[in-house]
C-alpha cells in the first residue's frame, strides 16, 4: 500500500463506473480480491485524513490497519449504507489510538510535508498558475488548522479538505449532525480570524 496514489479512473467519492455496494457484495459472497477496487478509491482519501488528524509519519500504516479492519468488518457492514464515512470512522479511530499510544505532537511543517505526500497527483492538463494558487492556499489553511482544537479540525478536515456533506460528517466522527453543524461554524469563525480572505472556506456554511 505504501506510495499509492489516487489516479485517473478513481474519485474520492467512490469508484466510477462501478457502486460500492456492489463491491462489498462480490467481496461478501467469495470474491476476495474485489475489495482491492475500495483501496484503490479510498486510499487517498483516507491518507489524508490520518495525516491531518495527526498520524503523521504513521499515517500509511494507520490507513493499511484500517483497511484490514474495514475488511474483517464487511460482514457486519449495514445493508444500504455508505462505505466512504464508515471507512472514515475506523481511520478516525485508529489514529487515535495510533496519537495516544505514540505521545508526540505533530508540527504544522510535518503535516504540510506528509500530506503533499497523500496528495492526489495533478492532472498534467491543470492549469499550473490555478495549480499553484490552489496550492499555496492549501498551505495556507493546513497551518491555520493547526491553531485549531483536535475537534475542530476534524469537522474542517471532513468538511472542506475530504469534501464530505454534513451526514457523512458526522457518521464518519460519531456526533450528532447538529454537534457537526456548531464545531464547524465556531471553527469556521476562528479561522476567518487566522486566514487572509482568499484562503477562507465556507462560505455561507454558517447561514
Amino acid at each position: 500500500m505504501k506510495g499509492v496514489r489516487t489516479r485517473e479512473g478513481t474519485r474520492e467519492g467512490g469508484l466510477i463506473g462501478t457502486d460500492d455496494a456492489a463491491v462489498i457484495a462480490r467481496v461478501r459472497s467469495g470474491e476476495a480480491e474485489a475489495y482491492a477496487e475500495l483501496v484503490r478509491a479510498y486510499t487517498g482519501m483516507a491518507l489524508r485524513a490520518a495525516v491531518a488528524f495527526g498520524a503523521g509519519a504513521d499515517a500509511e500504516d494507520v490507513v493499511q490497519t484500517a483497511f484490514f479492519k474495514a475488511y474483517q468488518s464487511l460482514g457486519r457492514f449495514r445493508e444500504g449504507g455508505a462505505f466512504r464515512p464508515w471507512l472514515l470512522r475506523i481511520v478516525v479511530n485508529e489514529t487515535r489510538n495510533t496519537v495516544r499510544s505514540a505521545v508526540r505532537l505533530r508540527t504544522a511543517v510535518g503535516r504540510e510535508a506528509a500530506m503533499s505526500e497523500a496528495e492526489p497527483l495533478i492532472p498534467e492538463s491543470s492549469d499550473p498558475a490555478v495549480a499553484a494558487l490552489e496550492e499555496e492556499r492549501r498551505v495556507l489553511l493546513l497551518a491555520a488548522l493547526d491553531e485549531l482544537g483536535a475537534e475542530q479540525r476534524q469537522v474542517v478536515t471532513c468538511r472542506y479538505l475530504l469534501e464530505m456533506d454534513e451526514a457523512e460528517t458526522a457518521e464518519a466522527l460519531g456526533w450528532p449532525r447538529g454537534t457537526v453543524k456548531s464545531r464547524l461554524n465556531r471553527a469556521l469563525r476562528k479561522l476567518e480570524r487566522i486566514l487572509p480572505q482568499a484562503a477562507r472556506v465556507g462560505g455561507d456554511e454558517r447561514e
